[in-house]
């Protein structure tokens, strides 16, 4: 798409700071960063979300990811990490073109959780599945 940022960037037609790239891939450091290292894994074609992403290429993103993480433990020492994908912006995404943030996790990074776990009934776990299941 000619007017996505991400897609420029993706492209190098905007400058970034770019730690990992192949033909498929850039990765940036996110430039509102929620900790030291946090990252977007952009495909380098045009992919809406996760419904619009081809299955290969989205296995190929995390793969991606992997190998910028393990990089990103070795460098950066972070502790753990968030791997996170957001679609559609009630979800938070931002951007409307496909991309994970690869979320360096220190003890002292200030951070919470992305979400509050809930407590739903039993009952309403099986409704939920049986759902989803169609049945």
């Amino acid at each position: 798409m000619s007017d996505c940022i991400f897609c420029m960037i993706a492209k190098g037609d905007i400058p970034s700071n770019t730690i990992y790239e192949d033909d498929n891939f850039r990765v940036i450091l996110d430039n509102g960063p929620a900790t030291k290292g946090h990252a977007l894994v952009l495909p380098k074609e045009h992919y809406a979300d996760l419904f619009d992403i081809p299955e290969d290429t989205l296995a190929d993103a995390a793969k991606v990811a992997k190998k910028v993480a393990a990089s990103m433990k070795d460098k950066l020492g972070c502790e753990g990490l968030n791997l996170v994908q957001n679609n559609g912006s009630v979800a938070g995404q931002t951007v409307m073109h496909f991309h994970l943030h690869i979320i360096p996790r220190y003890s002292d990074d200030n951070q919470k959780i992305l979400w509050k776990p809930t407590q739903p009934s039993a009952e309403e776990l099986v409704k939920i599945r049986d759902t989803i299941l169609g049945e």
